[in-house]
């Protein structure tokens, strides 16, 4: 991150980055650092199932950025309370004066299969993950909409991070599937609600070594030998998401893509299939008959992650 290696695609920009201390949101805080951009980084310091708590991470973060040259503040605040999530919009304006880019990413895992999942499990992750990329977003485009209505230009970002699991499930993670599931519905409705802002709003679903999946998927997320090309590498995935927190991603908003190692895909979400209509009420019999017909002219769904 020093200043000769700087392309200066974030240059001026403030960006909060939730989830920071480690992993993707380590590596998108210092990637965005290294744009020029002035990052708050936001981090609990919990463990990987939400237990304890230690502003540590987000310290450390934020003296690696500035030891490289770059801007960064600490906070630690809770986002998934309205009051987190105020205080965490609150420390970029009283520090830098502004906010251009909310990368949401702050999560953790209580894997279970669902006979066996707690209702307290359940609650906590849909809490981390969804509730704490509503409020955030909620706060953020509440600022952004006064700035639009007070006539001043506003050129504003949200990155979302949902995951595979949300695409297609994942077998064991029923309560983080749901999560991620509903963070692309409400990426598309803050697509669309905040665009007359200025505001434009995307989601990744990436796939990279962190804590949350080093454990679970450990032979795939293994680093490799010196010198092999680490696919799994979270600075993989940091490219995207400051291009699209970035002045250059203009035009681009409510989409979704798939970021793992060197491979980028444009997600295409529910679309209608096939079709039958009769024009009036089916019986259950000729519903049924109709539904295998149509079945065997669709597509095969893709699997869930870790079905057999």
């Amino acid at each position: 991150m020093t200043s000769a290696a700087k392309s200066g695609l974030c240059e001026g920009r403030v960006v909060i980055v939730t989830g920071a201390g480690r992993g993707l949101g380590r590596a998108h805080a210092r990637a965005y650092a290294a744009e020029g951009a002035r990052v708050v980084v936001n981090d609990l310091g919990v463990g990987p199932d939400g237990a304890g708590g230690s502003g540590g991470p987000a310290h450390d973060v934020v003296e690696e950025i500035r030891a490289a040259g770059g801007d960064a503040v600490a906070h630690g605040g809770d986002i998934a309370t309205s009051e987190g999530a105020a205080s965490l919009v609150r420390a970029a304006l009283d520090t830098y004066g502004r906010l251009d880019t909310l990368v949401n990413n702050a999560g953790f895992l209580r894997d279970r299969m669902l006979v066996n999942l707690e209702e307290d499990d359940w609650d906590a992750v849909i809490r981390v993950h969804l509730k704490g990329h509503f409020l955030p977003l909620k706060h953020a485009g509440a600022h952004w909409r006064a700035e639009a209505k007070a006539g001043r230009a506003v050129h504003a970002c949200v990155v979302n991070t949902s995951s595979g699991a949300g695409l297609l499930g994942s077998v064991g993670q029923g309560n983080y599937s749901a999560a991620k599931a509903g963070i692309l519905g409400l990426t598309m409705v803050a697509a669309a609600e905040l665009g007359s802002y200025g505001v434009r709003v995307n989601a990744i679903a990436p796939a990279a070594r962190t804590r949350m999946t080093e454990q679970t998927f450990a032979e795939t997320m293994a680093a490799p030998e010196d010198g092999v090309f680490d696919a799994m590498a979270p600075e993989n995935v940091s490219p995207l998401v400051v291009w699209l927190g970035s002045p250059s991603s203009v035009g681009v908003t409510g989409r979704v893509f798939e970021a793992e190692a060197g491979r980028l895909t444009v997600m295409e979400g529910w679309r209608p299939g096939p079709t039958a209509d009769k024009g009036a009420r089916w019986t259950p019999a000729e519903a049924g008959e109709t539904v295998q017909k149509l079945l065997t002219a669709a597509g095969t769904p893709q699997p869930v992650y870790g079905a057999r």
